[in-house]
């Protein structure tokens, strides 16, 4: 049986150590593709990424290409990219692709005009792949939980190709929860950091991680998805790991502010819940549904209006 090819676009942390999981199922054929020379030449020549993971070996069956062509003869493409180069990537190597690949998104966010990424892909197979993962955890073979959003028929697909890599896999079929419950896990982390770093109490992490989890269905439901795909890996795995965890950026952004510290707006250090806040929170003021979005409501006015840190809390914690 010949060996799946797989593409993974994008050799940054998460791209590599998702590459380096794959490459444990010896039916995947693995390809990196990066426009990062020095990356290349690194796995192809030391069998390391030593700008993203310094002194770790990359599977000697992993190969690293600058050459955009790789991906015409792919089965299966993962983007791992930015998402605001999602859009323009697609369109650039549609017309060459196999008809019937398949292609995963592992990027996370919303698109500038706040719609889905993967309504951005022009591709008939799509599906969308997210979960508690830190990438250092995959890329040190730790076992791990994803969601694949996606058909039947795909998702059997990804168990397939994530046989022998010690990932574990669920499914919805909603596509857009899946991608949507990566987004909204972000602002919660903030808003659970606020409240860690000011309290450092279980009592109160799980006060608001429950209203966090229902404004979370909530959302789900006014954007028309699958509100049940909230307990699955993309769900409450990915908001524990996220919120809970001082590895998360959004978490210690959060333990930051409720300490004191003021967010820099200078800052060079993406944290991906800050545009979330804003984007989701004037859309919920649009709405006139504050009261429904109490929590994500009091991070807009802390972050965005002119509301107080103990407004804040006065206000989530009540």
């Amino acid at each position: 049986m010949p060996q799946r090819s797989i593409v993974v676009a994008g050799a940054g942390v998460f791209g590599t150590a998702i590459a380096q999981r794959l490459s444990w199922n010896s039916d995947n054929a693995i390809t990196l593709y990066t426009i990062e020379e020095d990356v290349i030449a690194d796995i192809n020549t030391n069998h390391q990424n030593a700008k993203y993971f310094p002194g770790r070996h990359i599977h000697g069956d992993i190969t690293a290409t600058g050459d955009i062509s790789c991906t015409y003869t792919a089965d299966i493409l993962f983007l791992a990219i930015p998402s605001k180069a999602i859009e323009s990537f697609c369109h650039a190597i549609q017309p060459h692709t196999k008809e019937h690949m398949l292609v995963i998104n592992l990027s996370k966010g919303l698109a500038e005009d706040g719609s889905f990424l993967v309504d951005l892909i022009p591709f008939a197979r799509t599906g969308s792949l997210k979960g508690p993962t830190f990438a250092v955890e995959v890329m040190n073979g730790a076992p791990s939980g994803m969601t694949f959003g996606g058909s039947q028929r795909d998702y059997e697909e990804m168990k397939a190709v994530l046989h022998d890599t010690g990932i574990t896999i669920d499914h919805s079929e909603d596509i857009r929860a899946v991608e949507f419950l990566s987004v909204l896990k972000n602002m919660y982390a903030i808003a659970m950091g606020i409240v860690s770093g000011r309290y450092n109490s279980p009592n109160v992490d799980f006060l608001l991680m429950t209203k966090a989890v229902n404004e979370m269905r909530r959302m789900l439901r006014l954007y028309s998805c699958d509100e049940l795909t909230i307990f699955t890996y993309c769900g409450l795995g990915d908001l524990g790991l996220t919120a809970l965890n001082d590895l998360s950026r959004n978490r210690t952004l959060g333990l930051l502010l409720g300490k004191g510290f003021s967010n820099d707006p200078k800052s060079s250090t993406v944290i991906e819940g800050l545009r979330t806040i804003k984007l989701l929170g004037e859309f919920v003021r649009s709405k006139q549904l504050e009261a429904d979005f109490i929590v994500l409501n009091a991070l807009y006015e802390m972050l965005y209006a002119e509301a107080t840190l103990n407004d804040y809390f006065l206000t989530v914690l009540a």
